[in-house]
């Protein structure tokens, strides 16, 4: 897995409709009908470039466009492939909403010795990704990912939800999430990422990584200890 193709995509010209969420480049483009969507989502299904990978998913008022179903996936061709989209995307009046876009991970929590991907897998009936996640193949449900922790630690939540959101949207979400009843619990990692909890204590990380801050090359924000 190499990083150099993300973090192209996140200094490069011309991207400013997309984010780099955990599953990969994604745009969100609004529009006004399912027709509009679907005649939009058939143009960009012509746009060269596009991978085994890429995702389209079609409602009422927008097109959800990811190039990949995961992060680590990212290449440089994909700059002038969403370079491409966008400008379809225009020709064909629709707007980008980069504040809209997310994407929710379910974390599940184990230490090395009794990581169980094949099990998760089977019966959610998902398709692999890399080692260590895997992916509804239909595009509907959330990835994933299974978390290493340190074996000396004690196992105190088994599952988690990772909210990934852009740079520029992530406080926002945290504010609401506050006012709405939830606590902060870990906020080491801010403004990369911050780990919340609901009042039963079930806990969320809302992540901006790896759109905005990041944490140090190679490395997951989530803090494994908290879990």
């Amino acid at each position: 897995m190499s990083e150099d193709g993300w973090r192209a995509f996140l200094s490069g010209d011309g991207v400013e409709d997309w984010v780099i969420l955990h599953g990969g480049p994604t745009a969100l483009f609004k529009v006004t009908s399912l027709g509009e969507a679907a005649r939009l989502a058939a143009a960009v299904s012509e746009v060269p470039g596009l991978g085994p990978r890429t995702l389209l998913t079609a409602t009422s008022d927008g097109l959800t466009v990811k190039l990949t179903r995961e992060v680590w996936d990212t290449e440089r061709e994909h700059l002038t492939v969403a370079r491409a989209i966008s400008a379809l995307a225009r020709k064909h009046g629709a707007v980008p909403d980069r504040h809209a876009v997310q994407e929710v991970q379910l974390a599940i929590a184990a230490h090395p010795a009794a990581i169980d991907l094949p099990f998760w897998r089977a019966v959610l009936g998902y398709a692999p990704l890399h080692g260590d996640n895997c992916a509804d193949p239909l595009g509907q449900g959330s990835t994933v990912w299974m978390q290493q922790l340190d074996p000396s630690k004690p196992l105190r939540h088994a599952m988690h939800i990772d909210v990934s959101l852009a740079r520029d949207q992530i406080e926002a979400r945290l504010a609401q999430a506050v006012m709405a009843g939830g606590r902060i619990v870990d906020d080491s990692e801010a403004p990369s990422a911050w780990i919340l909890a609901d009042q039963s204590g079930n806990k969320v990380c809302l992540v901006a990584w790896p759109d905005g801050a990041r944490p140090a090359a190679g490395a997951n924000p989530e803090v494994a200890d908290q879990l």
